[in-house]
């Protein structure tokens, strides 16, 4: 069963930072690709973010380019967000999401935020101004 379990949420101020982390387990799949999403009170879900396996693909929405930055460890089968220069926007639940037997060079090459196949809880992320 595949597991996803993120942490690192919390309250900062603006222009401060935080990394969330995303373990999974569970994993046996060599192609698939890790989403991180979010959601803001009275706002639709999107896709912050997406690494594919071995880092072949990434992805980021345009209102998070050059502060954030998604990353993995294959040892420790965990994902990361770097999150750097917070704006009180990006207050929202972070989710993980996963999708498995993908192509991992055109998965992330845009959002899809309608193809994941597991999440995980969610983590909220407070940025005050």
């Amino acid at each position: 069963e595949v597991q996803l379990v993120e942490s690192g949420g919390g309250l900062v101020e603006a222009g401060g930072s935080l990394r969330l982390s995303c373990a999974a387990s569970g994993f046996t799949f060599d192609d698939y690709a890790i989403g991180w999403f979010r959601q803001a009170p009275g706002k639709d879900s999107e896709v912050v973010s997406c690494i594919s396996s071995s880092e072949r693909g990434t992805y980021y929405v345009e209102s998070v380019k050059g502060r954030f930055t998604i990353s993995s460890d294959n040892a420790k089968n965990t994902v990361y967000l770097q999150m750097n220069s917070l704006k009180p926007e990006d207050t929202a639940v972070y989710y993980c999401a996963a999708v498995v037997n993908v192509n991992p060079y055109f998965f992330c090459s845009g959002p899809r935020p309608y193809e994941y196949d597991y999440w995980g809880q969610g983590t909220q992320v407070t940025v005050s101004s």
